[in-house]
């Protein structure tokens, strides 16, 4: 990519400083570099092939984008002009017989142009028809509206003049969203737009909420545009006082959003909108200090002082809302008309610092603790005073503060409780103890979930793995009895003989030969059996593959023996009469070892069995199948015997 560009460059360069610059021609090409490469390539194959003046150079590059906004650029610099123009004259009297010869070419090219022009207006066109009634469903009116396009509301509004009642169904008129043109003027800012239409409306008009519940003076008080309310004011006044379905008026709006313009404003019209409560009980004070708007809590005090200490349906006052915030300052600002406000309590007895110490906000409480008047062993409904609620939540830093002040325990009040609240303090303790039991509970229910899926996982994959090699080693076995019947040692029968058959083997009479061909079949015709199953069933669930891998594990297991019992069978042959004890010393070497694995295996296979048939009486025996999943969760040794790393089967 380095390269690419660093080549780019030396060419840019070379075009600047060979070619164009002799001509006069000062390239901004830092920037619009595509469109300088584009018209630099243009006039310089131009010009060499054919020698057409500039000004037909310029007209053929433009046909190009690039190049024609960079011919837009180069256009405003006098050196384009003239001492190009001039330099220009040396090159006409050779090439004036080829320009004539090109105005035909210079004819194709203006048509040319002009098909482009077109081009380019339709494709504005329908550019636009596709924004016009668009997903919005918007009418003409609704899309001059939002583009602020006056010129065209009033050639609208000329149209529907002379119709009665016209330009007031054009303004009632909503899209998909609910939204009227006054809404879509007022939500996007167009003051004269929304002046424009207020003049052909009537109250009921502007007062259209759309969908979302908003009206037009509404969404331009949530989007902060003072001129568009001041419009709205002036035609119709009362609009001040409308409210949505939670009774929230404009003011509440603008004291949520922080537009302190708006809120000022609103206020100056009608100082009674502070005292307006929502569904909730909250003011507009409630609202600023809980938002954090400082500037909003300061005009909202300066028009009523005593709105400080209304209380909502929760019984707290907007210094309650205050210190669930970050912003001291507001705390201050509430505390200053009325400082009593620091002990007015909530519906469950929690006053502003209670609160605080809660949410954890030290900054508020150390501003709090400033205060004066403030009672720092205030206890709540549930006995508790802001340093039982320190020291229950764990924050030492609050806790230390409040010592430090002379904060002291509910036990070490000199009131004494009532039982009432004695009795509630108890079962508040109870019921948090018993909520950390159940989240701790849980967690851990959760961590041997997740334990036991991936054991439960492994399982699975072992199992397969099993059941794969068992498949690959009856292959094996099945292959080696094949060929064992035809490789015995002796050879066979070639000529004719009185007892005999051609192909039979020499020894076939023996009862080595014997032992060694019925358990060599045995061997082959169990292993073929393995693999017809493998081949044949296909197992989903877990408990029917265990059992599945048990029946062929012990077809296996058979098959092992059968075969070495035909291998010690053939060494009696092999080895002969005189050195018959190497075969007894395979005998006993052989059997010894397949003798003790197996009975290993038995082994395991019976613990196992037992384990098993232990656990299942276990949990036929447990009543509650609850009580016993939460004793296998902490039991982890009944944990460890139902999930072995290893185990027989």
């Amino acid at each position: 990519m380095e390269s690419q560009t660093k080549q780019r460059g030396y060419f840019v360069e070379f075009l600047r400083k060979s070619y164009l610059e002799p001509l006069g021609l000062k390239v901004p090409f830092r920037q619009n570099l595509l469109g300088f490469l584009d018209f630099s390539i243009w006039i310089l194959w131009i010009h060499l092939s054919f020698g057409l003046s500039i000004e037909v150079q310029v007209l053929l590059l433009c046909q190009n984008k690039h190049s024609r906004d960079f011919y837009v650029i180069m256009e405003k610099q006098s050196s384009f002009r003239s001492p190009t123009m001039e330099k220009q004259q040396s090159f006409r009297g050779g090439v004036m017989e080829k320009q004539k010869s090109f105005r035909g070419l210079m004819e194709k090219q203006k048509s040319f142009r002009i098909a482009m022009e077109r081009q380019i207006s339709f494709g504005g066109e329908r550019k636009r028809s596709k924004d016009s009634p668009g997903k919005r469903g918007d009418s003409p009116l609704h899309l001059a509206a939002r583009a602020g396009n006056m010129g065209k509301v009033k050639e609208i509004f000329q149209k529907f003049e002379n119709i009665n009642n016209g330009i007031k169904d054009l303004l009632s008129n909503k899209n998909q969203e609910g939204e009227t043109p006054l809404y879509v003027a007022a939500e996007n800012g167009h003051a004269s737009i929304v002046g424009e239409f207020l003049k052909h409306s009537d109250v009921d008009t502007a007062s259209i909420a759309a969908n979302n519940g908003f009206d037009p003076f509404h969404v331009a008080v949530k989007q902060g545009h003072i001129d568009v309310l001041k419009e709205l004011l002036r035609f119709f006044p009362n609009l001040v006082m409308t409210t949505d379905s939670t009774n929230s008026t404009a003011l509440h709006t603008a004291a949520a959003q922080g537009h302190i313009d708006v809120v000022n404003l609103l206020l100056d019209t009608d100082s009674n909108l502070a005292k307006i409560a929502k569904n909730n009980g909250k003011t507009v004070l409630h609202t600023a200090a809980r938002m954090g708007h400082l500037e909003a809590v300061k005009s909202l005090l300066n028009k009523d002082p005593n709105i400080g200490s209304w209380t909502d349906r929760k019984g707290q006052t907007a210094l309650h809302m205050a210190v669930k915030g970050q912003n001291v300052e507001i705390v201050r600002e509430l505390i200053k008309p009325d400082p009593s406000v620091l002990g007015l309590e909530d519906n469950k007895g929690n006053t502003a610092l209670h609160i605080a110490i809660k949410k954890g906000r030290t900054q508020i409480v150390q501003c709090l603790l400033t205060a004066e008047g403030i009672d720092v062993n205030a206890t709540n409904s549930a006995g508790e005073t802001p340093l039982d609620i320190a020291e229950k939540l764990e924050t030492p830093e609050i806790a230390a503060i409040l010592r430090e002040v002379g904060a002291i325990h509910s036990k070490d009040h000199g009131k004494p409780h009532s039982a009432a609240k004695q009795l509630k303090q108890t079962v508040s303790d109870i019921k948090h103890d018993v909520q950390s039991q159940l989240q701790q509970s849980r967690q851990t229910g959760f961590r041997v979930r997740k334990i036991a899926k991936k054991v439960k996982k492994l399982h699975i994959e072992g199992l397969n793995n099993a059941i794969n090699s068992a498949t690959v080693v009856a292959v094996l076995i099945a292959t080696v009895a094949f060929a064992a019947i035809f490789t015995v040692p002796g050879q066979y029968v070639e000529e004719k003989e009185e007892g005999a058959s051609l192909g039979q083997a020499h020894i076939a009479k023996s009862a080595a030969f014997i032992i060694f061909f019925l358990f060599d079949s045995f061997a082959l015709f169990i292993s073929l059996a393995v693999v017809v199953v493998q081949t044949s069933v296909v197992v989903i669930e877990q408990k029917a593959k265990k059992q599945l891998m048990f029946v062929i594990n012990k077809l296996m297991w058979s098959a092992c023996l059968f075969i070495s019992i035909s291998f010690i069978s053939l060494t009696y042959i092999v080895v002969g009469s005189q050195e018959r004890w190497l075969a007894i010393y395979a005998t006993v070497i052989g059997g010894t070892i397949m003798l003790t694995t197996i009975g290993s295996m038995c082994y395991c296979v019976i613990r196992h069995r037992l384990e098993d048939k232990r656990m299942r009486n276990i949990r036929k025996n447990s009543t509650l199948s609850r009580s016993f999943s939460m004793s296998m969760a902490s039991d982890p040794e009944m944990y460890s015997e139902r999930y072995k790393r290893m185990y027989a089967v």
